[in-house]
């Protein structure tokens, strides 16, 4: 398969730190980049071209443009882009609001161009992990899911993310990995009701949140903020045939800023789980559960893959609209402090 042309918009930590190194590993060539420090490409990227936006637009040669821009960008850029003949990714959120990714999907179609979202964490060795252990039955009905992400940052930066701003905050940052991961497993939820709060000394956007899903009688709670010393378990996850509980987060993050290439043996290797099943009705002894191996990779192949009209996308656009919607009714039940029924969209 010939390798798709494509352009990073944004260098950044995501754009340099997430994207670069995945787009090249899943075998695409990354021909341009947008910023406006052209030193620092080059000094990781020697020999890529290195333009303002309107340049790359108006390049024929660029298939694919991924969207790695600060989340108020992200919808106007990819219609841009659309509009511009390109195929696109734009890294979560879709958008500042759930109109905002409507109108990228519309474009899209008009275009008759691919678009799709980097929910790069359905291909974390944990959730991988979740995934099998949910559909293969070994737990059995699953009751309730707790998915969490805890840090400790208590201090406020100077980045336009803790800026009072639509899209900003952790549930726009935090929000479409859990809520991602929610739907993949569940599908669409009746309901949602949630808590939100800014917690920390002189912060003015979201830094905890605490949404809750709810389907039928199971219950699928996401949880994350700021001001957590010590965390929970990034998993529980309880059915009537047993339950698992795993600490840590994905490592694939931490191997990328650590420099470990991907495809070294290290890369994607997370540390065990624990599984506890249950015989009859009594819980049995607890033991070790090995975790899969992290494939962020994966993502960037099944877009290859599209856009030479192999493979569909590998997240959907109606998913991550679905995603959107959950984004925002999460945020209008946290407002008014009430469950919010929700608003079905295609799946």
């Amino acid at each position: 398969m010939t390798p798709v042309n494509t352009a990073l918009v944004g260098f950044g930590p995501a754009g340099k730190i997430l994207h670069t190194p995945l787009i090249k590993a899943a075998g695409l060539n990354l021909s341009t980049v947008v910023s406006s420090r052209p030193d620092d490409v080059h000094a990781d990227l020697p020999g890529v071209k290195v333009c303002d936006f309107e340049t790359l637009l108006a390049d024929p040669a660029v298939e694919l443009v991924v969207v790695a821009t600060p989340n108020d960008l992200h919808a106007p850029q990819a219609i841009a882009a659309l509009k511009a003949g390109k195929h696109v990714v734009v890294d979560k959120p879709f958008g500042t609001s759930i109109s905002e990714a409507e109108n990228v999907v519309a474009t899209a179609k008009a275009a008759n161009r691919l678009v799709t979202v980097f929910h790069n964490r359905r291909w974390d060795g944990d959730f991988l992990t979740v995934k099998h252990l949910v559909e293969s039955g070994t737990l059995g009905e699953v009751s309730l899911l707790i998915s969490r992400f805890d840090r400790f940052r208590p201090l406020l930066r100077n980045r336009w993310r803790e800026d009072p701003a639509p899209g900003t905050g952790v549930w726009y940052d935090l929000g479409p990995h859990l809520g991602d991961q929610a739907l993949t497993l569940f599908g669409q939820p009746d309901a949602v009701s949630a808590d939100m709060a800014a917690q920390r000394d002189g912060s003015q956007v979201t830094d905890y949140f605490h949404v809750t899903l709810h389907y039928g009688t199971r219950r699928v709670r996401l949880q994350g903020g700021c001001l957590t010393p010590a965390p929970g378990p990034r998993y529980e996850v309880h059915g009537h045939l047993g339950s698992y509980v795993k600490y840590g987060l994905d490592a694939q993050e931490d191997h990328l800023r650590a420099g470990i290439a991907i495809g070294d043996e290290r890369w994607g290797v997370n540390s065990d789980g624990v599984l506890t099943p249950v015989s009859g009705i009594d819980p049995q002894p607890p033991h070790a559960y090995p975790t899969e191996r992290g494939r962020w990779t994966s993502f960037y192949e099944g877009v290859a893959a599209a856009v030479r009209g192999t493979a569909p996308l590998p997240v959907l656009p109606e998913e991550a609209l679905n995603v959107m919607r959950l984004l925002d009714t999460a945020r209008e039940s946290a407002e008014q402090g009430r469950v919010i029924r929700f608003k079905k969209g295609l799946s």
